[in-house]
């Protein structure tokens, strides 16, 4: 295992409970002779926002780096990241947090046992997304949780359909359409009636999103499969993980597709997913 000479740190800004956990943190990694590379809302914590990062920059040269916030904050550092396969330990501060499992009680342990070299890693595979216009791909993204088509005008459904390895599936008309991967499964895919997928199973869910035919359901896909949603409305939008995206025209294609590169999040050794999902969604312990 690479020794943990460098570590950047994310942090969500303004939560009571960062106050006194994201200085802890700081200070501990200095005693241990870490470099540190941070955003301006972790700086804000601790008093130094002459050594603040832009967002991007922070993952450069970092054997591993620190989220203390929620998934959204997790998802911003995913983005950062850029395919890097760098270990990524994931705090939460606080709200429902699937992907920041780990506990601010647990934190310090984790820490530790990271820096000797004894973090579990779990692998979670991203989708890479491509805008088609006129045969020519005019944007490119990756997502950890969803690809989600929309519509972007008041009240109105949008025309869209759906292939799969150019095999026709369906033209749908809804509110929109979601394809997620496993990781997103518990994400926006999950509250529109999606299923949830085990995080190492192979495959990308596309769920509808209050479909006009009633009946209309999520399918599960191979993740070898190239998904291809072609936008026949003028006004949608296409959104990444829910933080980035764009207008998409009538035409357009945003194809999607298993991406070569993969998020590394570290987890407690003794967690399992579905100790996760009973705390979470607060299943029935036995």
């Amino acid at each position: 295992m690479a020794t943990i000479k460098t570590v950047g740190i994310f942090s969500k800004p303004h939560v009571t409970a960062g106050v006194d956990l994201v200085p802890q943190v700081f200070a501990y990694l200095h005693e241990q002779g870490i470099a540190l590379r941070y955003d301006s809302f972790t700086a804000a914590y601790c008093d130094c926002e002459a050594g603040a990062l832009e967002r991007e920059d922070v993952p450069d040269g970092c054997d591993m780096v620190i989220v203390m916030g929620g998934d959204g904050t997790l998802l911003s550092a995913a983005r950062a990241i850029r395919g890097r396969e760098i270990p990524l330990l994931a705090v939460n501060l606080g709200g429902l947090g699937f992907l920041t499992a780990i506990t601010k009680e647990e934190v310090m342990p984790e820490l530790a046992r990271a820096l000797r070299g004894e973090h579990a890693v779990a692998k979670r595979k991203l989708l890479q997304v491509a805008v088609v216009r006129g045969g020519v791909k005019v944007a490119c993204y990756e997502a950890l949780n969803d690809v989600v088509i929309t519509k972007a005008a008041i009240a109105r459904m949008i025309d869209i359909e759906a292939l799969v390895d150019d095999m026709f599936v369906c033209a749908y008309k809804a509110d929109g359409l979601i394809i997620s991967t496993p990781t997103g499964s518990t994400a926006y895919s999950l509250s529109a009636g999606g299923p949830i997928i085990y995080p190492s199973v192979l495959a990308f869910c596309i769920t509808p999103i209050c479909p006009h035919t009633l009946t209309n359901r999520p399918l599960v896909v191979s993740s070898e499969s190239v998904i291809s949603v072609i936008c026949k409305s003028e006004s949608s939008f296409l959104t990444i993980d829910g933080q980035v995206g764009e207008p998409v025209d009538a035409g357009d294609c945003v194809e999607c597709r298993l991406s070569e590169h993969s998020l590394h999040l570290v987890r407690p050794p003794n967690q399992m997913f579905f100790d996760v999902l009973r705390q979470k969604l607060k299943w029935g312990e036995r």
